[in-house]
């Protein structure tokens, strides 16, 4: 065949770009063709007959490795090429022309089984096919069946990993760098000598710890639960860790080295951060059931088994015949890490949980039932969730459980702020503030109630939010309640302080100003006056410091400049005397 040139098939394709339609893919809004049914699917001219339906609903793409039967018929109706006589169906990479240029475009429609009559257009030529040679525009029509093909994917975009997927896996992954997977796979060279394999079970590690070369990691992070691939591996992602191998004692790879890997991802284990640190980390052992989690103010039953890293029990709940633990998430029953961890889990759900010390015991030793946990310990739980219920979400109470709700959510928070938990206080007042939101309406009776409740809690909220250096939820807080009452002189002494904490002592003296035309007696107020004059004082003379040193600076600049100005005129002035002389 005669090979047709990539400008003209780059040409082919800038014209669909411009149409907004991808090159040979049938028009979304057109349905789908019935058997016998003909149509044009392109903007060049390309038709399709339906002669036999596919399976299911997936087509390939450019750059896959299809594998067709196919007919080239002359104008006179006569057949010019055919696989079907070698017996043998061809593989190519789509989007290489590799049998006629445009052809490709139909077969990217074509679903795994599906049988297809192409129209050529009469500008068409051919690609370079090991067939025998015919004439240009010589064939305008080809008779295609998909026998199958397999998914191509350059990993990094770079050429350096091909994969090729030779089963697709379930609708489960790709995994993570933190999850832990179950993988097998047989490495060899090019040549074919296997250099590596795992057993028959096969091997587990953490995707971040890599394993074996850094292809593997890279590959797995695009993969699916049971999916098999080969990867391509060039020599910059082929270098082995022999430490990480999965054989001792394998033949030396060259560094130049192009490998081959069969590769499967059985299974893999998701590990979830917790709390975004690192600090607590729940490697998920089996799924719960639905999508509930229990979430924060749950009541939960769960067994577990607690333990050093060394393996040492340190104590466990709910195993030969002992009661289960019952507990409220978030109310500190637990130490932090398990509790954090616990409000991430679904009815049924078993996993493991990895808490560091900033998330347990602390640097302190501590008794448990069994064992004494040593300062700065990582503990390791192995928990299920039994039950648990979700405490009642205020959108499903009626207005009077609402503000009941938030009254108890207010007097708890009050009791943690007096023991100094003012993070957990925070939320509780949240909570509170939540059930009687500003955009429901309440009868009048009840508003009275609800308002008082939201300045409670948006004052007590700002004072916590002081004790832990939010400064700006502080100014927030304390501004929703001036919305609502200006003259609320706890408001303004609060934002006050937030305001000279953040260095705005402008607006931290205009809110001092109003509290004491409020109330003139005011202790508290008054000495935040004193100390945010202190701190007036001491930014203007950091200011005035500031300023003499730069006048100083430009005072120096000014006479450096003067000094240069006054030789440079010396200079010329000697100049023009010396000239004055020769002139004599």
């Amino acid at each position: 065949m005669v090979e047709f040139s990539m400008a003209n098939a780059q040409a082919f394709i800038d014209e669909d770009d411009e149409l907004d339609e991808e090159p040979g893919e049938e028009i979304e809004s057109a349905p789908p063709l019935n058997v016998g049914e003909e149509r044009e699917i392109n903007s060049n001219g390309l038709k399709k007959k339906l002669l036999k339906h596919g399976q299911g609903w997936e087509t390939p793409e450019f750059g896959d490795e299809v594998t067709v039967h196919y007919v080239g018929i002359l104008h006179d109706g006569t057949k010019s090429v055919s696989t079907r006589d070698k017996g043998e169906p061809v593989t190519f990479k789509l989007g290489q022309e590799k049998v006629a240029a445009g052809l490709d475009r139909g077969i990217v429609t074509m679903r795994k089984g599906e049988g297809a009559l192409f129209t050529l257009p009469s500008e068409t030529a051919f690609g370079s096919s090991d067939s025998d040679a015919v004439s240009l525009n010589s064939v305008v029509q080809f008779e295609v069946e998909l026998v199958s093909w397999i998914t191509v994917v350059d990993v990094c975009k770079d050429g350096g990993i091909i994969k090729k997927i030779l089963e697709k896996g379930e609708m489960i992954g790709p995994p993570g760098d933190l999850d832990e997977v179950l993988v097998r796979y047989v490495v060899r060279v090019l040549d074919g000598i296997t250099v590596a394999k795992t057993s028959e079970h096969g091997v587990e590690f953490y995707v971040k710890d890599g394993h074996f070369c850094q292809a593997l990691p890279k590959a797995i992070k695009t993969m699916r639960k049971g999916e098999k691939v080969n990867l391509l591996i060039q020599p910059q992602y082929a270098s082995v860790d022999r430490d990480k191998d999965s054989e001792s004692g394998v033949p030396s790879i060259p560094p130049s080295s192009i490998l081959s890997i069969d590769l499967e991802l059985v299974s893999f284990k998701p590990v979830i951060n917790v709390t975004g640190d690192l600090g607590v980390l729940k490697k998920i052992l089996k799924e719960g059931e639905g999508t509930l989690t229990a979430d924060e103010g749950a009541a939960v039953t769960i067994r577990y088994t607690a333990k050093l890293v060394d393996g040492t029990l340190l104590e466990k709940r709910g195993f030969d015949g002992e009661d289960a633990l019952k507990f409220i998430t978030d109310e500190e029953q637990v130490v932090a890490g398990l509790d954090q961890a616990v409000t991430t889990m679904k009815k049924g759900e078993h996993a493991i949980v990895t808490v560091k010390p900033d998330y347990g015991f602390g640097n302190t030793e501590v008794k448990r039932d069994l064992a004494m946990v040593p300062p700065c310990s990582t503990i390791i739980f192995e928990v299920e969730m039994l039950e648990f219920t979700k405490e009642k979400d205020p959108r499903e109470m009626n207005k009077h459980e609402r503000i009941q709700m938030a009254q108890r959510k207010k007097e708890e928070g009050n009791l943690l702020f007096k023991n100094g938990k003012y993070q957990r206080a925070m939320k509780k007042y949240e909570k509170a503030t939540d059930c009687i939101n500003e955009d429901e309406h309440f009868e009048d009776d009840d508003q009275k109630i609800v308002k008082s409740l939201r300045v409670s809690c948006w004052l007590n909220g700002a004072a916590a939010c002081l004790k832990r250096n939010y400064f700006q939820e502080a100014i927030k807080q304390c501004s929703k309640v001036l919305e609502v009452e200006s003259c609320n002189v706890k408001a303004l002494y609060r934002r006050a302080q937030a305001f000279m904490e953040t260095a705005d002592l402008h607006l931290a003296e205009l809110d001092i100003k109003k509290a004491l035309e409020i109330d003139p007696q005011n202790r508290e107020v008054k000495l935040i006056q004193k100390n945010l004059k202190q701190l007036q004082a001491e930014s203007n003379k950091r200011d005035a410091k500031l300023y003499t040193t730069m006048f100083a600076r430009l005072s120096n600049e000014n006479s450096s400049a003067a000094k240069r100005l006054k030789v440079e005129e010396t200079e010329s002035k000697n100049e023009e005397n010396v000239g004055e002389i020769n002139m004599r």
